[in-house]
């Protein structure tokens, strides 16, 4: 939708990937309808996944035992967060729509975006406490999960060998998205690439093209236990 800022944080190492064929085609699409679309590329930036006592540039409130949430909320309040933390937090402030794009590590991100999340979305600037949840600070947001899978779509039912890919949605878009404020969007997941043809692979990424004309239009997911784990 023209006017909307869209910010994609993107984690793989090989631009010709398929995970780099999802990024692409959403920047097109995207631009297409007028959209502002900003790339965090985190290894082709060599993001820092640690969070470290060099996050803070000013003095630390308790430099006799460091903690770092504490640290990182003093820091954040007083504008003193190491530049690359303050360059994703204004992309992130400025985004109508999130969205990551990843292979699925572990059930969970690669650690490069474990690392994005653990040290942008920090205590001041996306929850406080009170904060959090439905009046985390990022609310009035939307955010969605671009995931790939090495395992096959049967493998993710609730009576598959990895269960429902619900549980696995859980740390993400419940204790992370949702905690921040956003809503989110049902996440778009493309089974086992690996394993597809090339036309199989060409049909995927088109699909997610297709969903993104109209995601605007989409109305977010229930974010609570439900959703995930059934009554």
């Amino acid at each position: 939708m023209a006017g909307k800022k869209v910010l994609i944080v993107y984690a793989h190492q090989e631009p010709r990937s398929f995970n780099g064929s999802l990024k692409d085609v959403a920047v097109a699409e995207l631009s297409r309808q007028g959209c502002t679309v900003t790339v965090s590329d985190l290894y082709a930036m060599d993001f820092e996944p640690r969070a470290t006592r060099k996050d803070i540039t000013g003095a630390l409130s308790s430099p006799e035992f460091f903690s770092y949430g504490v640290e990182a909320y003093e820091a954040c309040k007083k504008r003193s967060l190491t530049s690359d933390i303050i360059v994703e937090q204004k992309k992130v402030q400025e985004a109508d729509l999130v969205m990551f794009q990843f292979p699925l590590y572990w059930f969970s991100v690669p650690a490069v975006l474990k690392g994005w999340m653990d040290r942008v979305l920090c205590q001041g600037f996306a929850f406080d406490i009170p904060g959090f949840y439905d009046d985390g600070l990022l609310k009035g947001k939307l955010a969605i999960l671009s995931i790939t899978t090495g395992g096959t779509a049967d493998m993710y039912w609730k009576t598959g060998v990895s269960g429902d890919f619900r549980y696995f949605l859980w740390p993400l878009q419940h204790g992370t998205l949702h905690f921040c404020g956003f809503k989110v969007l049902a996440p778009h997941i493309s089974f086992a690439p690996e394993f597809a043809s090339e036309e199989e692979r060409k049909g995927m990424v088109a699909s997610w093209a297709q969903r993104l004309k109209t995601i605007w239009n989409e109305e977010p997911i229930p974010c609570s236990p439900p959703w995930y784990f059934g009554q």
